[in-house]
């Protein structure tokens, strides 16, 4: 499903000098496998989910998503992170005046006008899978965080992704819900063969994942099963 090759990422310090975060990464992720990546705070952890999203390029090496390379010019990116990819960010990013309903449906209208019923009907079995099936007509400032994390976590779902990248999305809630959506995540691997990786500082969410990634010095090191 992932394969990266030699990816290199730098940044200007501010002071002439050149901050190499990622050194020249190595990473194969299978169909339905289920990755965390650990890593200390400024080792390059979101770095690396933003260009297995598509939203930042590196500077160097190869990205094959499906076997499809998502580095050469002409890619359509946007289209990729829409219909490929799904997205769980630390923050729920919510549409205030949009019902949970709503804010699962939206990467849908993103390119078509009304919701057919074949996926009005996948967004209730996933709001059933994620238990917030009584929540559909209310809004985010209604919600609590952990129902808040779980209508992102469908929205993320709506369209069928190939990906799941999940960045910090334990790291609002309280260490009982940071639990019950690290379980949540390795439910939906399990039930919807969905391939995720997720980047944490969390031990304990970590080890909801099948492999468990170090990122240290810009270079994955090794794997924990």
């Amino acid at each position: 499903m992932i394969k990266l090759s030699g990816i290199t990422k730098s940044y200007p310090d501010g002071e002439d000098r050149v901050n190499h975060v990622l050194r020249g990464v190595e990473l194969n992720v299978g169909k339905g496998d289920f990755v965390a990546i650990k890593g200390a705070s400024g080792s390059g952890k979101t770095t690396l989910l933003s260009i297995l999203g598509t939203l930042l390029l590196p500077d160097s090496g190869s990205y094959l998503l499906d076997g499809k390379e998502m580095l050469t010019p002409g890619v359509d990116h946007s289209l990729v992170r829409n219909k490929s990819i799904g997205f769980v960010f630390q923050e729920h990013r919510l549409m205030p005046q949009y019902s949970a309903w709503e804010n699962i449906l939206l990467p849908v209208l993103a390119y078509q006008q009304k919701v057919n019923p074949e996926q009005e009907q996948h967004a209730q079995q996933l709001m059933e899978i994620t238990g917030i099936s009584g929540i559909a007509k209310q809004y985010p400032s209604t919600l609590s965080g952990g129902e808040a994390s779980r209508v992102a976590v469908c929205r993320a779902l709506i369209m069928k992704p190939l990906l799941v990248l999940a960045d910090e999305p334990t790291g609002q809630l309280d260490s009982a819900n940071a639990r019950n959506i690290a379980l949540l995540l390795s439910e939906i691997n399990k039930t919807l063969h969905t391939t995720i990786v997720m980047v944490t500082h969390s031990d304990e969410v970590s080890s909801m994942a099948k492999r468990i990634l170090i990122l240290q010095n810009g270079i994955l090191h090794f794997t924990c099963y």
